[in-house]
């Protein structure tokens, strides 16, 4: 019996090893858990939708040096699924610069890796799906046609034809003002796509989003999925929903279009308070911090501005380790000013 529908889960941006200290001074809570959690999630969630392939677009690790208990503790369970019977596909990022540590957990058989620009292809029945890609590349709209060109994409023909890369396309928008990147040497101009590619599987951009549309709103070929990262990274993304994306294909049909799903993740609220020092003592400023913070989700993660004439002198006179005791003991919170470090608790 020949197989008619197909999925394939992507996720993107895990950045595991963030705020995971392996020996740390303190012991208080990290942000790294919250990206290990969802990392997790998302696997048990291949495992139970029986998905048919898993693709990661890029920034496994949040740096390309990493303790090799990270590196253990981030392919251990990549490694599981695999021996489930559930091929991988990874796309080296810019944190990793365009490779990954661990090699012999690469050596997996259902673990395949885009460490140079090239072509896979898999059979599900009577239906071959073919993905090309390339790992990160710095400054990519000139070699773009070339990097597409050494996958050979060309000389392979299948119903599903994905791109999986890790890149901006120009027109991707991200931070709270929309900021949208334009032309650029670092942003491939979604008008040189090919058609014959059925969809685009980039990580890089933190927001998830589809892109169909060039800058000048001309229809694109085939559409830019952007699942984004899977949790927030900075304050510039504390409004933004977090996601992975399970695709669908129906290769009943000549041409399959994906369906797609963005699903949710969660997270934990990002705040930004601030506080005028103008009038107030150190113990009154202190108290009226407490009191803010005491209003909060006490699993918020939070950033204090100190304002006014005795700003930077009220910065610093609160030490990390008076912030921790003001802050419920669940929350992340730092104090943060232009002109000097964050403290973090």
């Amino acid at each position: 019996m020949s197989k008619t529908n197909l999925k394939i889960l992507f996720f993107s941006d895990t950045h595991l090893g963030f705020d995971y200290p392996i020996k740390p001074r303190l012991q208080r809570r990290r942000r790294g858990d919250d990206f290990f959690s969802n990392y997790h999630q998302i696997l048990e969630t291949a495992k139970k939708e029986k998905v048919d392939l898993i693709i990661h677009g890029g920034d496994l690790f949040f740096r390309s040096k990493v303790p090799n208990l990270i590196i253990e503790k981030t392919f251990s369970p990549l490694v599981e699924v695999a021996n489930s019977g559930i091929p991988i596909y990874l796309v080296p990022g810019n944190h990793e610069r365009s490779k990954f540590p661990g090699y012999l957990w690469l050596a997996h058989k259902n673990i395949h890796v885009f460490d140079k620009p090239k072509t896979f292809w898999v059979n599900f029945g009577e239906s071959t799906i073919v993905l090309s890609g390339f790992p990160f590349t710095r400054r990519v709209k000139p070699h773009f046609k070339s990097l597409l060109q050494q996958t050979r994409y060309l000389e392979y023909k299948a119903k599903i034809h994905l791109l999986c890369i890790h890149q901006t396309v120009e027109g991707a928008k991200v931070g709270p003002s929309d900021f949208t990147f334009r032309v650029g040497e670092d942003n491939i101009p979604g008008l040189e796509i090919p058609p014959r590619f059925t969809a685009v599987l980039s990580g890089h951009i933190h927001r998830g989003q589809i892109l169909d549309k060039s800058l000048d709103q001309y229809p694109l070929a085939t559409p830019v999925i952007y699942p984004g990262s899977i949790e927030r990274t900075s304050f510039a993304e504390r409004f933004e929903e977090k996601y992975f994306v399970i695709l669908k294909f129906d290769l009943s049909q000549q041409h399959p279009k994906p369906i797609i799903k963005f699903h949710p993740l969660p997270t934990r609220s990002m705040v930004k308070i601030e506080i005028d020092t103008g009038g107030l003592s150190k113990d009154q400023i202190k108290r009226h911090l407490q009191n803010q913070l005491a209003t909060l989700d006490p699993n918020s993660i939070v950033r204090i501005q100190f304002t006014g004439p005795n700003a930077e002198e009220t910065q610093n006179s609160i030490s990390a380790d008076q912030l921790r005791k003001i802050a419920p003991s669940a929350m992340n919170a730092s104090i943060a000013y232009p002109w000097a470090p964050r403290k973090k608790i």
